[in-house]
């Protein structure tokens, strides 16, 4: 939910720079999902199908909201060594 929720709130925003910024935060939220998928894989709550069907999954948002920008995040956030 927290993905959605910071994609929301970077597009009500109303700039660039700001949008940018939380898209990136969004993309950290799905790899924090990735590792607790890993705990639950661990931990025998889900079967290796399973895990790797929800790690491609987050993937594909990942990649999703990576092409989800027209503009060069690069230059829109200070540190655009992490850029989406």
């Amino acid at each position: 939910m927290s993905v959605i929720s910071n994609v929301a709130e970077g597009f009500s925003r109303q700039t660039d720079r700001e949008f940018a910024q939380f898209l990136y935060v969004a993309k950290g939220s799905v790899s924090e999902v990735q590792s607790q998928l890993y705990v639950a894989l661990d931990l025998g709550y889900l079967s290796q199908e399973e895990f790797n069907d929800l790690y491609r999954q987050a993937d594909e948002v990942i990649k999703l909201m990576s092409g989800f920008t027209p503009w060069n995040t690069a230059s829109l956030i200070p540190w655009g060594e992490y850029a989406i």
